[in-house]
């Protein structure tokens, strides 16, 4: 093979290995999440998920579950899964009791490295915690 058709392979290749990473990250579009009856959370991050039973808004738990569960399908669903069942190529959400809610809030605020978008422009952190609620009302992995 002369040196042209292994440079031809070579970028083929490599656009072709692109587009699958591209595409296995599904669609990162953020959709917006109709918070309901929610209360208004302010715009500094909380540091610990308000929705969770025993804390301020625990009485909320329910509606964050709905609400969380419509926003998850919108926003996260393409790349971890339907029920936060990762395929493997992003994190298993429903192991998330291992990330603080500092750690939480801060990944969905402002993305990764690793292309996961930042969502703090498309979702408020009512949003963002009904979310996570929903996700910890989730059966865990076995």
């Amino acid at each position: 093979m002369n040196f042209r058709s292994y440079l031809k392979t070579a970028l083929a290749a490599g656009l072709l290995a692109g587009t699958t990473l591209v595409m296995a990250h599904g669609n990162v579009t953020p959709q917006p999440v109709d918070t309901g009856d929610l209360p208004h959370l302010g715009d500094d991050p909380l540091s610990e998920n308000p929705f969770r039973e025993g804390n301020k808004y625990g009485d909320k738990h329910d509606e964050a579950v709905k609400i969380g569960k419509a926003g998850y399908a919108g926003n996260c669903a393409g790349c971890h899964g339907i029920e936060a069942m990762s395929g493997g190529l992003t994190p298993d959400l429903r192991e998330l009791k291992e990330w603080d809610d500092e750690y939480f809030i801060g990944r969905v605020r402002n993305g990764t490295d690793r292309g996961m978008p930042s969502f703090k422009s498309n979702l408020d952190q009512e949003a963002m915690w009904a979310i996570k609620t929903y996700v910890e009302s989730l059966p865990k992995p076995e």
